[in-house]
């Protein structure tokens, strides 16, 4: 055998070997618990009573379980710019991402009824985990049409992935949703963003089972590993 085509015998077991090894590796990155601290609760107990004509899951009555994370994963969207699909009805945007999620007065934005938006700039394309988010925690209310979607495109025109959507009749042109409506409680509401990679979270409601039809953002939370 030649000398040359020994050494292409070389190259392609390298390449054998790394390709083997390469999913190894990222199975192998090491993990915390995801590094979310919940506000207070305000109300004792679980909600009894399904709101008529909503498709809310029965809540389970027990803690959520923490997820893991690699190791290194933070709150992207803490005191990130904000801004909205139109001007609040009260107060200040920057309340989405100022890092107070307690249910108290103040603590909330509140955006004009029908359906609404509200987009946070990470500052730069992240790997992403988990987005955690906070309607409204001091009664248990249930929000419609709740859309979560992340792009890299400030205008949500390409490159678009939608991570939740309860929205089962695409009352919010959206497209059809499979997931379900949920009581809102101190907890807030976690969707997975299995590492996919934006620079942008859009997240969408249209009112409530609230006495008025606003759309209130006490905070978001985007977990996810900083830009390098």
């Amino acid at each position: 055998m030649s000398n040359r085509i020994q050494r292409r015998l070389s190259v392609l077991a390298g390449m054998t070997l790394f390709a083997l090894a390469a999913p190894a590796l990222s199975q192998s990155r090491e993990t915390v618990p995801l590094p979310l601290k919940l506000p207070r609760p305000v109300f004792a107990g679980t909600p009894k009573d399904i709101p008529a004509g909503t498709t809310v899951e029965k809540p389970s009555g027990k803690p959520r379980p923490i997820p893991q994370v690699p190791k290194g994963t933070t709150n992207l969207a803490l005191k990130k710019k904000v801004k909205a699909s139109k001007a609040p009805f009260s107060g200040d945007l920057a309340l989405v991402t100022d890092g107070n999620k307690e249910a108290q007065e103040g603590t909330a934005v509140e955006l004009p009824p029908r359906l609404q938006w509200l987009q946070i700039d990470l500052g730069a394309v992240s790997e992403l985990h988990y987005i955690v988010f906070w309607h409204f925690h001091m009664e248990p209310v249930v929000y419609h049409d709740v859309v979560v979607q992340v792009s890299s495109d400030p205008d949500f025109i390409e490159g678009v992935t939608t991570l939740f959507n309860n929205d089962q009749d695409n009352s919010a042109g959206l497209g059809i949703g499979k997931d379900r409506e949920y009581f809102e409680t101190s907890e807030g509401k976690l969707i997975a963003a299995k590492g996919v990679k934006a620079r942008y979270v859009r997240l969408y409601s249209k009112g409530s089972t609230y006495n008025d039809p606003l759309n209130r953002y006490t905070e978001v939370e985007v977990y996810g590993l900083p830009a390098k």
